[in-house]
């Protein structure tokens, strides 16, 4: 009965010692933040299809703020020249909307194109939202 008791103790002890050199625990992640401001892009992006060149496409995005406080739009800026994002309310209430007017021109390009329009607002959870736009260009058709 003293061996036994012997060995569960020689055992606690070396448990303990092992956990103290393992360093301290790992705390769980943080839950994200409950409140604030919430980006919603609808549609989330966008397929033009199929186009020919020097054509300028053109899409009109939904920005929902689906949070509890204001949304503020920074800024939105695109990858290339060719790409134009305007119209939006730089403020959106809880609740409220705004539109977001994209023009994509395909002047020369061949083949797939691929842009992005970057909006940069205070969403703690994702601060800089990537839109992405598509289109196949064709050469344009000869008589």
């Amino acid at each position: 009965m003293k061996s036994a008791a012997l060995a569960m103790a020689a055992l606690t002890l070396a448990a303990m010692a092992a956990a103290q050199q393992a360093g301290p625990a790992v705390p769980p992640p943080k839950p994200a933040a409950a409140g604030g401001p919430r980006l919603a892009v609808e549609p989330p992006s966008f397929d033009f299809g199929k186009t020919l060149q020097n054509k300028t496409l053109q899409k009109e995005f939904s920005l929902r703020n689906f949070g509890d406080a204001d949304l503020a739009i920074a800024s939105v800026t695109t990858s290339c020249g060719c790409t134009v994002a305007d119209g939006y309310a730089k403020v959106v209430k809880p609740g409220e909307s705004t539109h977001l007017q994209v023009s994509l021109q395909t002047r020369t390009s061949s083949g797939k194109l691929q842009k992005s329009v970057l909006i940069k607002s205070n969403d703690p959870t994702k601060p800089l939202y990537e839109l992405k736009l598509e289109a196949t260009v064709g050469a344009p058709e000869t008589k």
